[in-house]
């Protein structure tokens, strides 16, 4: 498969992980984890083209043509899951290609996207809808490709990197997470964060959760935390249940609630929420959501230690002062954030739609960021915290 998969630019990879919450936030290149411009798996596609005589590698090049071929030979592709998938693999790439922003996005419920930030197709619908598609429809589609790869970039704005600058003598500790051993309906055990190697995960592991319980430890180092900011920090903790409406991202249902609230205006404020999947959500600041598991099925193989290592670093980093938040951003108004991990080991971002909001809700948050170009201020210390700058 390796020497048929060379069509475009880089070597084929994975998938990417996916985003950090349903609100579509944009995940930006990263020294973390690369964007994913050219995705492995359309070898069979290479090869139905050359059994009806189209060059592959001249598909790749065209979106015009790559689209009507697609379509003239929608139904054996729907046919076949597996050739079907390889023309998705194929289409999406192409897409990932035709922009040096552009790339491969999966969503949280496992939906596969290529694009950038002005236009995203979820591809996994696209090859079994142009079955259907008329002429019109095909045409607009093409349109939108061809203008997409030949727009001018937007004018960059500067780009949000936000310095911790704020250490605890103290540091968190995080309680012990259970050690439990799971089990898959033959009886093998499960090795969750190693189930599928260097492999990708079969289809049908998608959008299945296996055993969610297996996060439930996510609830214990949430509260842990939360009584670690309350010790060494200056702020008010709430536990109306009023403060769940900051979570914008459906979040199930809710079993706990805490506001934590820095008393420095210029700092972020954090709401924990508690859920009965079991797992965490985090509003921080005033316009993101970020969830813990990200995506708890089986394909993305998460596990408690990875999504724990996740929340400590988005509340420690938050609190020493490495995060922040842009609004609107660009012509479509985006929202974006960063954040920089407090020992400054890594750093990631994230841009995309808002996600709808009460009225005044988005004006009031525009307000409040315009006062911090440079992101929030660290939280202010408690007395006797042993906590230093």
């Amino acid at each position: 498969m390796g020497d048929i998969e060379r069509l475009f630019d880089g070597p084929a990879s994975g998938l990417p992980a996916p985003l950090s919450s349903r609100v579509a936030l944009y995940r930006q290149a990263s020294e973390e984890e690369p964007p994913v411009k050219h995705l492995a798996g359309y070898a069979p596609f290479v090869v139905f083209c050359d059994r009806r005589g189209v060059s592959a590698k001249d598909l790749a090049g065209g979106a015009g043509q790559l689209i009507t071929f697609l379509k003239t030979h929608a139904g054996e592709l729907a046919a076949d899951p597996e050739l079907s998938n390889a023309a998705t693999v194929f289409v999406g790439n192409l897409i990932a290609s035709l922009r040096p922003d552009a790339h491969w996005t999966v969503m949280a419920d496992g939906s596969r996207e290529a694009g950038d930030r002005e236009l995203r197709i979820t591809v996994d619908r696209l090859v079994d809808g142009l079955q259907d598609a008329d002429d019109d429809m095909l045409a607009g589609l093409v349109t939108r490709l061809v203008d997409r790869s030949t727009a001018e970039p937007e004018s960059p704005f500067p780009e949000l990197r936000p310095l911790p600058v704020r250490k605890a003598h103290t540091p968190f500790v995080r309680p012990e997470l259970p050690a439990r051993e799971y089990r898959g309906e033959d009886g093998e055990l499960i090795r969750y964060g190693n189930r599928w190697g260097a492999e990708s995960p079969p289809e049908d592991s998608y959008s299945v959760d296996t055993h969610p319980e297996r996060f439930e430890g996510l609830h214990a180092v949430a509260r842990a935390l939360v009584e670690y900011l309350t010790s060494n920090y200056d702020v008010e903790v709430s536990l109306d249940p009023a403060h769940a409406a900051d979570i914008k991202v459906h979040a199930g249902e809710v079993i706990d609630v805490a506001g934590v609230t820095p008393r420095d205006f210029q700092s972020a404020p954090l709401t924990f929420l508690w859920t009965s999947y079991p797992g965490v959500v985090v509003h921080a600041g005033v316009l993101h959501d970020f969830p813990f598991p990200i995506c708890g099925c089986d394909a993305c193989d998460e596990t408690a230690e990875t999504e724990a290592d996740r929340l400590e670093k988005l509340v420690l980093g938050v609190v020493a002062g490495g995060y922040a938040e842009r609004y609107p951003v660009g012509r479509e108004r985006w929202v974006e954030y960063a954040l920089t991990a407090a020992d400054g080991s890594g750093s990631h971002s994230g841009r995309g739609k808002v996600a709808p909001a009460k009225a005044g809700e988005l004006e009031a948050a525009e307000e409040r960021l315009r006062a911090l170009p440079e992101g929030w201020r660290p939280w202010p210390l408690a007395r006797n915290s042993g906590v230093h700058d």
